[in-house]
């Protein structure tokens, strides 16, 4: 495992933006609303040669009744605890505080090597008098950095690279299956996380946009290795008004891309909603293998036939979605959700389906044989021969004498013939059209 840094201190001293700095990209939001960054937030970087992760925290308030700041500070004793090598974050601006000195009393009962910063020294030159009093810390010598401009943060993260464990075969974990939890906001993506997890892992709270970002939790059983990515709800354009909406459907789209497979989450109590589609169709478009989960399944009233006429309501509203499973749990009860693992290995490993170029030509001459190809003014469709060129999602090129004779009706046939035969449950297939004479693309 890469060495694991945590960046804790008070709330909007600047840590969100020396996390970014860091890593290099825009990860944690930024923004000058205190309390933004709910949850820990993981990146990663390299100094030196040496690669770790960063973990960006929300801030401590060491004494609060809010329900979402006491637990901001409880995500950020996780974080503690967990990492290798502890930044604790000041601010200049507002100089040492009474916060600041529990906050450092936390820390050193942590036993954990701990690196203090004073933020916010943009000036170059001489050193603003109040930057010695973050000596009473008792934390030894304060490293001045701006995380707005990057001065000091060389300083820094040698001061961190100290403390790190010695380097081993850092090896690539390739057998991890990246899972993104996607869904509108509300319908218990959180509170399914926690269920796998067993941990407070994610807030939950009944506030709607409690999770603002996505967030990586490693989780290993019998079934494999997972990386479940717990992302913001995505809500309707016209509700997204403020910048933080906005950075946080950003920031579940950039989990789509991340992820092998996408859980598909709907609220068993309202069906599939205009903004389940919205949500569906990013990671159909993505190419991305796909299980839809109807949670809350132990709310709703059923009859015999409460299941069934669901799963036809879905495979209706979602009808570019025929080929994804569909699961009804409940994150609350724990009800079917070890049959998640099993789902999600499954439509995996048909999202890395690769089929030999014989076997391909065998189902396409089948196909040809029991329907004809299309003709057009006296012109018939050619279909050459057909290859794969791709995997998740499996992508199949077919070489024709023209593409305008190539219906869209008789490319859903033929998928529908690949399909049939190899199965391919759970992923999107890629069907491209090239006239020979294309040359390979």
């Amino acid at each position: 495992m890469k060495p694991l840094v945590a960046i804790v201190g008070r709330p909007n001293v600047g840590k969100s933006m020396l996390f970014n700095k860091l890593v290099g990209q825009r990860l944690s939001i930024v923004e000058d609303t205190p309390g933004v960054t709910r949850d820990r937030i993981y990146g990663e970087s390299e100094w030196c040669g040496r690669k770790f992760r960063l973990v960006d925290t929300g801030g401590i308030e060491p004494r609060t009744d809010n329900e979402i700041l006491t637990f901001m500070r409880e995500q950020a004793e996780i974080a503690i605890s967990h990492a290798d090598v502890i930044v604790f974050l000041t601010d200049i601006k507002t100089g040492l505080t009474a916060s600041d000195q529990e906050v450092a009393n936390m820390l050193l009962r942590s036993g954990k090597p701990i690196v203090l910063a004073v933020n916010k020294m943009d000036s170059t030159g001489k050193i603003d008098p109040d930057f010695y009093e973050f000596y009473n810390l008792g934390l030894g010598d304060p490293i001045a950095v701006s995380a707005v401009h990057g001065h000091g943060t060389g300083d820094l993260l040698d001061a961190c690279l100290q403390y790190f464990p010695p380097e081993e075969e850092e090896e690539e974990e390739s057998d991890v299956i990246q899972v993104a939890i996607i869904g509108k906001p509300n319908v218990g993506k959180s509170s399914l996380t926690n269920r796998i997890l067993g941990t407070e892992r994610v807030i939950v709270s009944d506030v709607a946009g409690t999770t603002r970002d996505a967030i990586d939790s490693y989780f290993e059983n019998e079934s494999g290795k997972y990386v479940f990515i717990d992302t913001a709800g995505m809500r309707k354009k016209s509700r997204v008004d403020e910048t933080i909406e906005r950075y946080s459907v950003l920031r579940a789209t950039m989990a789509i891309d991340r992820a092998d497979v996408c859980l598909i989450m709907l609220d068993a109590r309202d069906g599939v909603t205009e903004q389940d589609t919205k949500v569906a169709g990013l990671a159909h478009d993505a190419g991305k293998a796909c299980i839809i989960v109807v949670n809350k399944w132990d709310l709703v009233e059923k009859d015999g036939k409460t299941m069934d006429r669901m799963r036809e309501e879905i495979r209706r509203d979602l009808s570019y979605m025929t080929y994804a499973p569909i699961v009804f749990i409940s994150a609350a009860t724990g009800q079917r959700v070890n049959r998640l693992f099993e789902l999600i290995n499954y439509v995996y490993a048909q999202s890395c389906t690769r089929i030999t170029t014989g076997m391909l030509n065998n189902v396409l001459t089948d196909a040809q044989t029991r329907v004809q190809p299309p003709t057009d003014k006296g012109r018939r469709l050619k279909i050459y021969y057909m290859t794969q060129v791709g995997v998740k999602p499996p992508h199949f090129v077919i070489f024709c004498n023209s593409r305008e004779l190539f219906h869209f009706s008789y490319r859903r046939y033929i998928e529908n013939c690949i399909r049939n035969v190899f199965g391919l449950e759970g992923t999107p297939v890629i069907l491209s059209v090239r006239e020979k004479g294309d040359g390979e693309e």
